[in-house]
């Protein structure tokens, strides 16, 4: 369905459209850069809505589906469902996977603009935020991302080997990264081996030592990221509690009287949780935790901005972490965090920031807003370079949940069919597509995976995962995914 509600396909079909479709016209060929979401969206939405366009994906790893593989918790399967409807539109007559490629270095955004009528760059945000403080590169500090990646397989992350011999965890962050991360951390391991977790991080995490971790963020409640689903998730994990102090939370009540529905629900939640546990326990609580009994705990601290991530004696690996305690100036979202002042140092033996992913520019042809990490675009149309377009994260930046990728990548879908209609996009000459592309990869060597191949190495997952008793086995190594197809 498009967004006006109308299938284009048949009744509701915009004026002259299906004429136009039934004329001799070459097919548009469009290229979409990138097999996350925000690839797979475009692609379908393309497709669905236009009865002659044949749309190729191209992708920089061997197996698709970027994010949903690479990001999504492994024990949140169900988020994970949409790789059959991206499995469905993969097999479609009129699209084609590309894996194994790099575009700006095995083909350039130049040759794939010649090669079709339509190039859609929809690669994510393949970097992170840096806090950007003194220490941060001390032994036992770890991206959100790389670390994520980790967990979930993610090739370039599998030799990342995170130090888990501490018992406190810092996490720099309030959004659901984080709180997945904090819950990784602290699940219990007969939880973690029925998901899709890699055996090598499985092994890492029974030996670890970590059993608090705090989240910190440098503005107060109101302004978490998080959602209520995740945070019910933290609050009812076994075997660990939650540690929330009632003083943050004094006259909540009534500032989220006007609030939004879903903040006001997930203030109250947190509120809830905090007044649980009289305040006198406190104490016997901190105390109880420095026992070898004591179960994991986990806990959210405010208004508190890393300074600098503090060195050992030896200079090597982090110990704590220096916080400036802030104020807020404003209210709601736009609030923001003043430092007083007042430093505070919290001990720790590994360190996680979390404060969101960074698109990066992917070829010098292709205009890029380093401050914003984004393409600069109109509706998906890039500025200044007709044909051109981008969806997901590199378009609008990293926010949201996969829902948000797909509305907004449905919106640049959109603006080619428009595009298309119209004749901005010239469809009278035709383009050769992939046949040109092809050509151009094996000048360079470069062997590309197709949907068929991946679906043999999905299949060997599986089987590996079965034996273990587990819905996967995810294979890291990109050279033994190629040797499994016989590349």
């Amino acid at each position: 369905m498009g967004p006006g509600g109308a299938c284009w396909r048949g009744g509701g079909v915009p004026g002259g459209f299906k004429r136009w479709l039934s004329s001799s016209a070459p097919a548009p060929r469009v290229c979409v850069v990138g097999s996350g979401p925000a690839g797979f969206y475009t692609a379908q939405h393309i497709l669905k809505h236009h009865n002659g366009a044949q749309v190729d994906i191209y992708e920089k790893l061997p197996v698709p589906f970027g994010l949903v593989r690479f990001g999504v918790a492994p024990d949140h399967p169900e988020v994970k469902n949409v790789i059959n409807a991206f499995t469905q539109t993969a097999r479609l007559e009129r699209c084609a996977y590309y894996g194994n490629i790099t575009v700006g270095r095995d083909v350039t955004v130049a040759e794939l603009r010649q090669a079709y009528h339509a190039v859609v760059l929809s690669y994510g945000a393949e970097d992170n935020r840096v806090l950007g403080i003194p220490g941060e590169n001390l032994s036992g500090v770890y991206s959100a991302r790389a670390f994520v990646g980790w967990y979930n397989g993610l090739p370039e992350n599998r030799d990342l080997k995170p130090d888990l011999s501490c018992e406190t965890a810092l996490i720099v962050g309030h959004g659901n990264v984080a709180l997945d991360i904090a819950r990784i951390l602290l699940s219990p391991l007969s939880l973690l081996r029925k998901t899709d977790i890699t055996d090598c991080s499985l092994a890492a995490l029974a030996c670890s030592k970590v059993k608090r971790v705090w989240l910190v963020g440098r503005r107060g409640p109101l302004q978490v990221a998080f959602t209520i689903k995740e945070l019910r998730e933290m609050i009812n994990l076994p075997g660990a509690r939650p540690v929330l102090n009632p003083a943050d939370f004094t006259g909540l009540e009534n500032a989220i009287k006007d609030a939004p529905r879903p903040r006001k629900r997930l203030t109250e939640l947190m509120i809830k949780t905090a007044l649980e546990k009289p305040g006198e326990k406190t104490v016997e609580v901190q105390a109880a935790a420095t026992q070898a009994v004591a179960p994991r705990e986990w806990g959210l601290k405010f208004q508190r901005s890393p300074q600098e991530v503090l060195p050992t004696a030896d200079g090597r690996r982090v110990r704590g972490v220096r916080m400036a305690l802030t104020h807020l100036e404003g209210s709601g979202d736009s609030a923001k965090a003043v430092p007083t002042g007042d430093v505070e140092e919290l001990e720790c033996g590994l360190v996680l920031s979390s404060i969101g992913y960074r698109s990066l520019p992917l070829d010098p042809s292709v205009p890029f807003n380093t401050q914003r990490g984004i393409i600069p675009n109109s509706s998906g149309r890039v500025e200044g370079v007709p044909g051109l377009y981008c969806s997901g994260w590199v378009k609008r930046g990293p926010t949201g949940v996969i829902i948000t990728t797909m509305n907004d990548s449905f919106d640049t879908a959109q603006s080619v069919l428009e595009d298309l209609q119209v004749g901005v996009l010239d469809v009278s000459a035709s383009r050769e597509g992939f046949g040109a592309v092809g050509s151009i990869l094996r000048s360079r060597g470069v062997h590309p995976v197709s949907f068929s191949d991946w679906e043999k190495i999905d299949a060997a997952e599986v089987a590996r995962g079965k034996a273990a008793g587990k819905p996967r086995e995810k294979i890291v190594d990109p050279q033994e995914m190629l040797q499994l197809i016989g590349h």
